[in-house]
């Protein structure tokens, strides 16, 4: 039950971070390594977030961190594409 339930936030969760930033998503289409990059950050955020839920957030500031470093990474990568479009 514990694992359907981190499934179904860890979802709801990978949801939340594509749709909190639309326009910052990579084309596929246009720079298919930076978007599968990007896909991967959101996936490890949101099996960070279940981490943190399945251990009570009892992980020393450490997951949140990452997460913060995860934000960043993705915006990076939305620059990186950004700077290949200007060319």
């Amino acid at each position: 039950m514990k694992k359907t339930i981190a499934a179904v936030v860890s979802c709801i969760i990978l949801a939340a971070f594509a749709y909190a930033a639309p326009a910052r998503n990579v084309s596929a289409n246009r720079h298919p390594n930076l978007a599968a990059a990007q896909r991967l950050a959101a996936e490890a955020y949101a099996k960070i977030e279940a981490a943190q839920k399945a251990n009570e957030f009892d992980l020393k500031g450490h997951a949140q961190k990452a997460k913060e470093l995860l934000e960043q990474a993705n915006n990076e990568i939305k620059e990186a594409a950004e700077a290949a479009n200007s060319k």
